[in-house]
């Protein structure tokens, strides 16, 4: 509940900001011998607020469902615009079908309690859609352990091994630099290999790519999903994202 100061706060700004509307045309109007005067305009203004406060609600809904209509087109577009680096990177890992008529992006970071949730909602998705695609985008915005579990993970890609070397990276509590090396050797990396090519300066580059892109599409925080030209924040739901991805495939979000 909104306590009484918060409350009145809200009244004067928003009496304030319809006063200040409407007392520009009336004051003009005062000053050539018509229409109301400023002083009259606030009273109005403030007793019709004292008299019916769920006003002030109902216009801050109708705010915030614009902002949010504003932020969704605004991702959409920078969705459309960021295409070829979303879903066509050839240094991107992937999983499912390569050749999938559905993608799904994650942006993630090994860190993230809510990235390994999902992880099983993903794993079974691409089991039960032989058309889906899945790409992964390393975000590491957790700390350095996070970056070096990213390192290690991209240059797994070297021997073939990064989707069980991710899904172990996702299951561990240690993400120390020797936790991780001994991860590597329980999914079959040459170890030495390995952290001769997480020093590599195209994996740093991949890193930096992802960063920018998350900054170009507003993303924040992990999980992030892009699906079709939607960009979903946050964890999500098996059922909510084969949603998506249906409507992803049918081109109707309605239907």
């Amino acid at each position: 509940m909104m306590d009484r100061r918060a409350r009145s706060w809200l009244q004067a700004c928003a009496a304030l900001g319809l006063a200040l509307t409407l007392a520009g045309p009336a004051q003009a109007e005062s000053d050539s011998g018509g229409g109301l005067p400023v002083e009259q305009v606030e009273k109005i203004v403030r007793e019709y607020l004292m008299r019916e406060p769920e006003i002030i609600y109902q216009a801050l809904e109708e705010l915030q469902r614009r902002q949010a209509d504003a932020a969704a087109e605004r991702q959409r577009t920078a969705v459309a615009a960021n295409r070829a680096q979303l879903f066509e990177q050839s240094i991107d890992p992937v999983a499912g079908n390569p050749d999938g008529n559905v993608t799904v992006v994650e942006f993630f970071d090994y860190q993230c309690q809510y990235c390994r949730r999902v992880v099983p909602a993903l794993q079974a998705l691409l089991k039960e859609d032989q058309k889906l695609k899945l790409v992964f985008k390393e975000f590491p915005i957790l700390g350095e352990a996070s970056v070096t579990a990213a390192r290690a993970s991209l240059a797994a890609r070297a021997q073939d091994r990064y989707l069980p070397f991710h899904l172990a990276l996702m299951g561990a509590r240690d993400l120390s630099l020797d936790a991780i090396m001994r991860l590597a050797e329980s999914v079959g990396l040459d170890t030495e290999r390995l952290a001769s090519d997480m020093r590599s300066p195209e994996i740093e580059a991949q890193i930096q790519a992802n960063y920018a892109l998350a900054h170009e599409l507003g993303i924040e925080g992990t999980p992030a999903f892009v699906v079709g030209d939607e960009l979903i924040p946050g964890a999500v739901e098996k059922a909510r994202l084969a949603q998506l991805i249906e409507e992803a495939r049918t081109g109707c979000a309605t239907c």
